[in-house]
C-alpha cells in the first residue's frame, strides 16, 4: 500500500569491484604499461647474462628476478589502480613517512655497494633504495597540503610543502644524488605551477636551483667530475657513456642482430642505467622510437583525462605522478645519448632493480586510480549541471 502512494525507487545493485575497474581504467595506458615491461624482460635476456657469467651465476639469474619483481610490481600498480583518491591519499602519506624515515638513517645504515653514494639498504637477499619509494609519496602529499591551502582557513601548504621539498633535496644531496634531488623539485615545481603560482616565483625559485648546482659543482667532487665529464668535447671510449655512445651508433636503424650486441660485455651497468643502450645496438633506432612512443602515449594520456578531472587534489596529483614518470625515463635515455649529465638513474619498468620496479608500479598505480572514469568528477558536469 505504501508503495502505491509513495512509489518505490528501485535498489541499485553494486558493480563488482573488478568489472569497474576495468571499465573506468584508461586502456591505452594499462597496454603501454604491460608493452613496457615486456620489452624489459626481453631485454634483459640480452643485457643480463653477461653479469651473471661474471658472478658465477645462471645465465638467468637476473632475468629471473626483474620477472618476480616485475610480478609484485605490477600487481601492486593493479591493487593501488583500484583505489580512490580518498585512499591514494592516504596510502601516499603513510608511504612517504615511511621513505622520508629511511632515507634519514641511509648517513648511518646504509651502503654504496662500491659506487661512491650511500643510496641503498642491504637486505642481503636484495637492497632497498628509498629515494624511489618517497617520490610517489612526496607528489601525493604535496598535492594535498597546495590544494588545501586553496581552501577557507587552509593550511599554508605551498610553503610546508616546499619547506619538505628542501629537506628532502638536502638529504638527497649527502648520499650524494644530485639526479633524484632535481627530480624532487621539478615534481614540486610542475605541482605548483598547475595550482596558479606567479611566474616570478618559479623564476625565483629555477634561480635558486641553479644556484644550488653552482655550489654543488665548487663542493662535491662526485657532482664536479660528472658535470665536466659532460661538457668535455671529448668523450672517453672507455667510460660508460663512451661505451653506451659507440653502441647506438653501431645500431643504426635496424640494430646489429638479436644478441649480437657487444656492448653488454664491456658495460658495468648494462642492465639497469644504460639498458637503452643495449635495444639500440641490438634492435636499433626502431625499438627506442617505440620505447619513446610507449612513455609519451603513459604521459600525455594521463595528462590529457586528468584536464577533465574538477578535484583539485586528483588534478594536482596526477599531474605531478605523469610528469616525473616521463621526465625520469626522458632523463635516463638523454643521459644515454649524451644529452645530459649521468645521473644514475633507471628506466622504468625497463630498466633491471626490485626498487625501481615496485616503486614504478606504485607510482603509474596511483597515476591510474587518479585518471580513472568516476560519476561526477569531471569538468564538463559543472556546465551540464547549471543547464
Amino acid at each position: 500500500m505504501t508503495e502505491m502512494v509513495y512509489g518505490s525507487s528501485p535498489v541499485r545493485v553494486a558493480e563488482p569491484v573488478l568489472p569497474r575497474w576495468w571499465r573506468t581504467i584508461d586502456k591505452w595506458t594499462l597496454t603501454a604499461i604491460l608493452v613496457l615491461f615486456g620489452i624489459g624482460l626481453l631485454l634483459g635476456l640480452a643485457a643480463s647474462v653477461p653479469l651473471a657469467q661474471r658472478n658465477e651465476l645462471d645465465p638467468f639469474y637476473y632475468v629471473k628476478r626483474q620477472a618476480f619483481f616485475g610480478g609484485l610490481g605490477l600487481g601492486v600498480m593493479v591493487m593501488v589502480s583500484m583505489m580512490t583518491p580518498e585512499m591514494v591519499r592516504r596510502l601516499g602519506v603513510l608511504g612517504f613517512v615511511a621513505a622520508f624515515t629511511a632515507l634519514a638513517l641511509l648517513p648511518f645504515l646504509g651502503t654504496d655497494f662500491g659506487k661512491g653514494a650511500v643510496r641503498w639498504f642491504s637486505l642481503g637477499f636484495a637492497s632497498f633504495q628509498p629515494s624511489e619509494f618517497l617520490k610517489p609519496g612526496f607528489i601525493v602529499i604535496s598535492a594535498w597540503l597546495i590544494a588545501a591551502a586553496s581552501d577557507l582557513n587552509g593550511p599554508p601548504g605551498r610553503l610546508i610543502s616546499f619547506g619538505i621539498a628542501v629537506t628532502i633535496v638536502l638529504l638527497l644531496a649527502l648520499q650524494p644524488d644530485f639526479g633524484q634531488a632535481m627530480l624532487i623539485l621539478f615534481g614540486w615545481g610542475v605541482i605548483y605551477f598547475v595550482a596558479g603560482a606567479p611566474m616570478v616565483l618559479i623564476a625565483t625559485i629555477m634561480g635558486l636551483a641553479g644556484a644550488g648546482g653552482f655550489f654543488a659543482y665548487n663542493a662535491s667532487e662526485h657532482f664536479a667530475r660528472r658535470i665536466n665529464g659532460f661538457l668535455t668535447s671529448e668523450v672517453d671510449p672507455r667510460s660508460q657513456i663512451g661505451y653506451a655512445t659507440n653502441a647506438i651508433q653501431e645500431g643504426g636503424f635496424f640494430g646489429v642482430g638479436v644478441g649480437e650486441g657487444q656492448v653488454k660485455w664491456t658495460l658495468p651497468d648494462a642492465h639497469t642505467d644504460f639498458i637503452i643502450a643495449v635495444a639500440a645496438e641490438e634492435y636499433g633506432l626502431v625499438l627506442v622510437l617505440v620505447i619513446i612512443a610507449l612513455y609519451a602515449t603513459i604521459t600525455v594520456r594521463s595528462l590529457y583525462r586528468l584536464t577533465r578531472e574538477r578535484d583539485p587534489f586528483t588534478r594536482l596529483a596526477g599531474t605531478g605522478l605523469a610528469c616525473i614518470f616521463g621526465v625520469q625515463a626522458m632523463i635516463n635515455m638523454g643521459v644515454a645519448v649524451r644529452l645530459l649529465p649521468a645521473k644514475g638513474m633507471t628506466l622504468p619498468f625497463v630498466s633491471y632493480g626490485g626498487s625501481s620496479v615496485i616503486a614504478a608500479g606504485i607510482t603509474v598505480g596511483m597515476l591510474l586510480a587518479m585518471t580513472r572514469s568516476r560519476p561526477q568528477s569531471q569538468m564538463s558536469d559543472i556546465f551540464r549541471r547549471g543547464r
